[in-house]
């Protein structure tokens, strides 16, 4: 082979390789069941809610004695063993024999959500055996608020699957991403006083600026309506004086005190009568 074509050769070989490692770096994420185009904006938006729970792992170990102990694992829209490439979203392995088994699968994503929760639903999993007719196994993940916690309290709560048709697992968690947001709104009272607050200090900081802008005002005579302010603590008193008085100021009093000049002169024969004779 001459040099010109085993250079070509390699690059190609490489650029293959960057290609491959590139598929193989980027994980799959879950895909609603049907066309892209009927996707509601309902279901993008749950599944953009649920985006920072796809860096995570979660675990749950069962055991039902010496037949039944399992491992599943699970992911939030995303595969859980990416270099198998079987968009498992949820795996159960058994822990005696270390068989795989799928319980669902992020191509196949069903998700909607109530006031406080999401459900996730992975569908298309392996089929059963001899339980359900055979048909393929389906995960439930009920995902409940809880606030201040990204996500927590991974559990399976039953398998049902002595039914004939739609049988699942069913499991939960709590996670804060499943809270609806908080309505940070005032009260009616809060806004009159913002609105209060606002109004004064536009008033003296406008007020000074003009005082000493426009007026040429110093020193205390730079405070808006001066001389106002200062009266008021008289205007105050002259009110409740005005409002808390039941007669006239000048009004004469309901009653007269006995002084000297109700007395009179005293008589200088008053006891005259009493003298001996």
């Amino acid at each position: 082979m001459s040099p010109p074509c085993h250079t070509s050769a390699l690059l190609l070989v490489f650029m293959a390789l960057v290609v491959s490692g590139a598929e193989q770096s980027e994980e799959r994420s879950c895909d609603v069941i049907g066309d892209e185009s009927s996707e509601s904006q309902m279901e993008r938006a749950l599944l953009k809610k649920l985006e920072p729970l796809s860096h995570m792992r979660f675990n749950v170990t069962v055991d039902k004695g010496k037949t039944e102990n399992y491992v599943y694992h699970f992911r939030v829209c995303r595969e859980v063993n990416s270099t198998s490439h079987d968009f498992g979203g949820l795996v159960q392995k058994d822990i005696q024999s270390g068989k795989t088994t799928v319980i669902g699968r992020i191509n196949e994503t069903q998700v909607f959500n109530g006031s406080d929760w999401i459900m996730l639903i992975y569908k298309g999993g392996d089929s059963y055996g001899r339980h359900c007719s055979g048909e393929k196994r389906r995960a439930v993940i009920m995902i409940s608020c809880k606030r201040g916690v990204t996500a927590s309290s991974f559990s399976i709560i039953s398998e049902e699957r002595e039914k004939e048709q739609e049988c699942f697992y069913l499991f939960e968690m709590d996670s804060s991403v499943a809270c609806p947001a908080e309505n940070s709104h005032l009260s009616v009272g809060s806004i009159l006083l913002i609105t209060f607050v606002s109004l004064i200090a536009v008033y003296i900081i406008g007020g000074f600026l003009y005082q000493r802008l426009v007026v040429g005002a110093k020193g205390m005579e730079q405070i808006p309506h001066f001389a106002f302010w200062q009266d008021l603590g008289n205007l105050v008193a002259d009110g409740c004086d005005f409002v808390c008085r039941s007669k006239p100021r000048n009004a004469p009093a309901a009653y007269r005190g006995v002084g000297d000049d109700q007395l009179g002169e005293e008589s200088e024969e008053r006891d005259d009568h009493l003298l001996p004779m």
